[in-house]
């Protein structure tokens, strides 16, 4: 079994499609009279699709039935994939990439745990996939975060053990399930938002090689002891 894995979070971490997920979802709540606001796709970060749309719905105290519930998710997806299908490697994130250059080098598994549905199809348009030894994406799990089982999968697939694993993420639900998991969480954005987790940083920009290499060695010997 590998002693230590990192995953990554996709929206926020590696790309920033919360942008693209917000015009989306505009959409739809423009459709329906309902305001929906920057600020209230705060609430919609690392939520399911299923979820965000409860949510909205909830805003502008709409009832629907399954059927119609069913139809609004598709369109939002599509309107989405509209935007996704522009990406491209300029959408990666400041310094993502030298990190993931450097856990590559050092032969440490990745994966990607996120509730995006969409996960293979961006990291294919901005050319990361291949630095991903698992891919644990919202067609992989029936809970959401804040429930850890994504990352228990995610660190099950890299064959690594919960407690040698670190976890990038940008939003509050993500660093519960790290928590929760029993993985070393490291956030990414604004530390006062995100103070459960472990560590934080404002982006990748913000990380040397030398907090990775302590980072490594923590994780090795916090495996060993657990």
């Amino acid at each position: 079994m590998n002693k230590t894995g990192f995953i990554f979070d996709l929206d926020g971490v590696i790309v920033d499609t919360a942008k693209y997920h917000y015009l989306a979802w505009k959409n739809l709540a423009d459709e329906l009279g309902i305001e929906f606001t920057i600020e209230d796709n705060e609430n919609f970060k690392g939520v399911s699709r299923r979820r965000c749309l409860e949510i909205l719905l909830e805003m502008g105290g709409i009832s629907v039935s399954k059927e119609q519930f069913e139809a609004w998710l598709v369109e939002k997806n599509e309107d989405y994939l509209q935007y996704i299908l522009k990406m491209d490697e300029n959408e990666i994130l400041p310094d993502v990439k030298r990190i993931l250059n450097y856990l590559k080098e050092q032969k440490i598994p990745m994966a990607l745990g996120s509730a995006s549905k969409n996960a293979i199809p961006i990291l294919e348009k901005v050319s990361l996939l291949r630095y991903f030894d698992a891919i644990v994406d919202g067609n992989s799990v029936t809970k959401a975060k804040p429930d850890p089982e994504v990352f228990l999968i995610a660190a099950a697939k890299l064959g690594v053990d919960p407690l040698g694993c670190v976890v990038f993420e940008d939003a509050v639900a993500g660093i519960e399930a790290a928590n929760s998991a029993k993985m070393l969480s490291i956030g990414i954005g604004d530390s006062e938002v995100l103070s459960e987790s472990k560590f934080s940083f404002e982006d990748f920009t913000k990380i040397d090689i030398d907090f990775l290499n302590r980072l490594v060695l923590s994780l090795q010997e916090r495996n060993n002891k657990g």
